[in-house]
């Protein structure tokens, strides 16, 4: 993957997601995190092979590229003047034929994950009136709504207070379980991203430096080599646990 300079941003990067599996790609700021989704979602240019099943991404139409993959970004862009379940129902599009309009079944599932963000009481609220985490789950909500096999999600707790973030990752746990979803996302919070996700990737320079379960990847060694941080890590039942040091003056 290249930027608008003709630098290489990502490089040497091979990923297999299976259905059902959610990976967190980690890694300090400028790495690469959220290049790779964009170009995994079709968003930016890139070079190299991008394929579901057999089918490749790069030769589908955008309606059909859209069926497959739901991206959420990180400062997700929404359109003054639209309702919020008219945008939360944006994400049945790519399921509707030319001119058709939405099903109930459209609409029900819309209802459901509307209920399952605790965003009912903002349904005929205008869009641009939210706080940045009421944007942040509205677009999660229009993400698996969507229903696409493949989710990308670009820093999915930003701007959510810790009990919205629990709600939201446990949503997105249980649904891709249920629904055999392939969840790919980046996460900042390092306790966080080893909660959840069955493999981490640690990204550095636009290269995959690591890759396990976030008890291999979460060390004290990795983050202090590719984060330049002093922590403290404790293993806890629930996953490793990132404290940051103190670095005491001599």
């Amino acid at each position: 993957m290249v930027d608008m300079d003709h630098k290489a941003i990502i490089k040497n990067v091979e990923l297999s997601v299976a259905l059902g599996e959610w990976v967190c790609i980690i890694g300090p700021n400028g790495a690469g995190k959220s290049s790779f989704l964009k170009a995994l979602a079709g968003i930016i240019e890139s070079t190299g092979d991008i394929f579901i099943d057999d089918a490749d991404l790069r030769h589908l139409s955008e309606r059909d590229r859209a069926c497959w993959v739901a991206y959420v970004a990180q400062e997700p862009i929404m359109p003054v003047g639209m309702k919020v379940f008219d945008y939360v129902l944006l994400g049945r599009t790519a399921h509707l034929k030319m001119l058709a309009t939405e099903s109930p079944k459209d609409l029900e599932i819309a209802h459901y994950v509307i209920n399952e963000l605790e965003l009912a009481e903002f349904t005929d609220r205008d869009v641009a009136t939210l706080s940045g985490g009421e944007r942040q789950r509205v677009a999660i909500a229009r993400a698996l709504t969507q229903a696409s096999p493949i989710v990308l999600l670009d820093e999915p707790t930003t701007a959510l207070d810790v009990g919205y973030q629990q709600e939201v990752l446990e949503l997105i746990d249980r649904l891709r379980m249920e629904k055999k979803i392939a969840v790919i996302s980046t996460m900042h919070d390092l306790t966080v991203s080893g909660l959840y996700p069955d493999r981490l990737l640690l990204l550095s320079h636009g290269e995959i430096v690591e890759s396990g379960t976030a008890q291999e990847v979460l060390t004290a060694e990795n983050i202090a080599k590719y984060y330049g941080a002093q922590v403290r890590v404790v293993m806890h039942e629930s996953g490793p646990v990132v404290i940051p040091d103190r670095k005491r003056k001599v």
